[in-house]
């Protein structure tokens, strides 16, 4: 304990609750409100979100569990955080790659994930500007974009995409409102956003579910998202996608729950902890579907559209729903919220890291960092219009593929993976018990599954996705 005391944070939440909302901030993100939809949509639904819901209980939990304990019990960043449990375990500092592949894989997902959040802004703007003319025509309570065909509405993305200084300059302007929040520290950034950014959104998301289920198909999305058809998982990409989407809706292996972990009070109990957070983050992604789905259904639009459905053909129902340009622009900035608890959360695991081990002040690293992870994004934004055919690892998996696809690629398939498998194997079998058990927060019968879980299923199943995302 004494080899790690005088690196230890300074830094902390100033209370359980904030580190519930800011951990629960950063799982809950894109990954719900964006790619749980479309997954389950081209996954056939019911079946899907069955077998994704068990794979949280038994794989998604105790890894969220194991990584924030290790987080706790080092009380610094992610990688000098493993380095202490593996010194106070008799194990080799090596197993502290884990953190560090987890931290890469964090700062590079930033690096697109703050393109994908200027498209959010960007159809902010199309709706609020779609609010003023409803307004000024006495028609609000109509349909959003009155007098555009499908056509036209459809056509917004693809305008964005061809708008190099568009997207760059979105890009832009979300990687510096996360950074500001990470510059301003854990307690007075971090968390203050979370306390007042999640309250808010989950209010957004439940008037929104409310208003989709009452004017939309709602007995259809039901329907669609609980009817349980088993044969659906006789086909193994079916499981494999829920296995996936559990595994990344929690933001597992990218570092972030160590470091959150690492500002968590002895006071906290890690299992209900992460057990509350587990559980809402699986509640937002279900009832993302349920405002999504009824809204899509009603305008007679496809389900299974994949990517494209929050931003064509989600835009495009609301001009067949009361109030669409009011209840649309709603709708994008509860995503906006979301994405940008999601991305201080990228951006603060790496920061930590660069700030003890260069000594740098927090604002310096943060800015430097996002300046860095903003250049890098520039690659991804252009990949959708003047880079587009640019193919620069053109072998293997990445055949084919242009920057943004790459990098998307090679932290969901590889970096993530590799670091959450390490996590299992780390804590499962190599930690020592007695520490990671006066950590953990459970005892009996559910410290015993929870031991069984991450030693034995967890390495296993999350072992498949790294294999089969590497060959499929």
């Amino acid at each position: 304990m004494a080899a790690a005391a005088g690196k230890q944070t300074t830094e902390g939440w100033s209370s359980r609750w904030g580190f519930i909302l800011a951990a629960t901030g950063s799982a809950v993100g894109l990954g719900n409100l964006w790619r749980f939809p479309s997954e389950a949509g081209t996954n056939g639904g019911g079946a899907f979100v069955i077998f994704y819901i068990f794979c949280v209980v038994l794989i998604g939990l105790p890894v969220l569990l194991s990584e924030t304990l290790i987080g706790r019990h080092g009380k610094a960043d992610a990688i000098e955080s493993t380095k202490t449990v593996a010194r106070d375990s008799g194990a080799s500092t090596a197993w502290s790659a884990l953190a560090g592949i987890g931290m890469l894989g964090a700062f590079l997902i930033l690096t697109f994930y703050s393109v994908i959040a200027g498209w959010v802004i960007y159809y902010i703007g199309l709706f609020a500007g779609d609010v003023a003319t409803s307004i000024g025509n006495g028609a609000l309570l109509g349909g959003a974009f009155q007098g555009e065909s499908l056509e036209q509405v459809q056509g917004y993305l693809p305008a964005l995409f061809a708008d190099n200084g568009m997207m760059i300059g979105l890009h832009a302007l979300f990687m510096a409102v996360t950074v500001f929040v990470i510059a301003r520290g854990v307690g007075g950034g971090i968390e203050k956003i979370a306390v007042y950014l999640m309250p808010t959104f989950f209010i957004l998301l439940i008037g929104i579910t409310l208003y989709s289920l009452a004017t939309g198909a709602a007995g259809e999305a039901f329907a669609f998202l609980f009817a349980f058809d088993p044969s659906r998982l006789l086909h193994g990409n079916v499981m494999l996608s829920a296995l996936g989407q559990a595994f990344f809706s929690l933001s597992l292996g990218s570092a972030m729950m160590i470091t959150y972990g690492a500002y968590a009070d002895r006071k906290t109990n890690l299992a209900s902890t992460s057990a509350i957070i587990a559980a809402a983050d699986t509640s937002v992604a279900i009832i993302a579907g349920l405002a999504i789905f009824p809204i899509v259904f009603a305008a007679g639009l496809a389900s299974d559209s994949g990517p494209t459905l929050m931003f064509q053909v989600l835009p495009a129902s609301f001009q067949t729903m009361p109030a669409g340009s009011f209840i649309g622009l709603l709708f994008f900035v509860m995503v906006l919220f979301a994405a940008l608890t999601s991305s201080v959360a990228l951006l603060e695991a790496p920061t930590a890291w660069v700030m003890k081990r260069l000594g740098l002040p927090r604002a310096v690293t943060a800015i430097g960092l996002g300046i860095l992870a903003f250049a890098i994004g520039i690659l991804s934004a252009m990949s959708f219009n003047s880079l587009e055919n640019w193919h620069p690892l053109n072998f293997s998996i990445f055949e084919g593929q242009n920057f943004f696809s790459i990098v998307d690629i090679f932290t969901g398939k590889i970096l993530l993976p590799l670091s959450a498998f390490l996590v299992s194997v780390f804590v499962g079998w190599i930690a020592d018990k007695r520490l990671t058990d006066d950590e953990n927060g459970i005892s009996g019968g559910l410290h015993l599954t929870w031991r069984f879980l991450i030693a034995w299923l967890c390495p296993i199943a999350v072992g498949a996705i790294l294999v089969f995302g590497l060959i499929s």
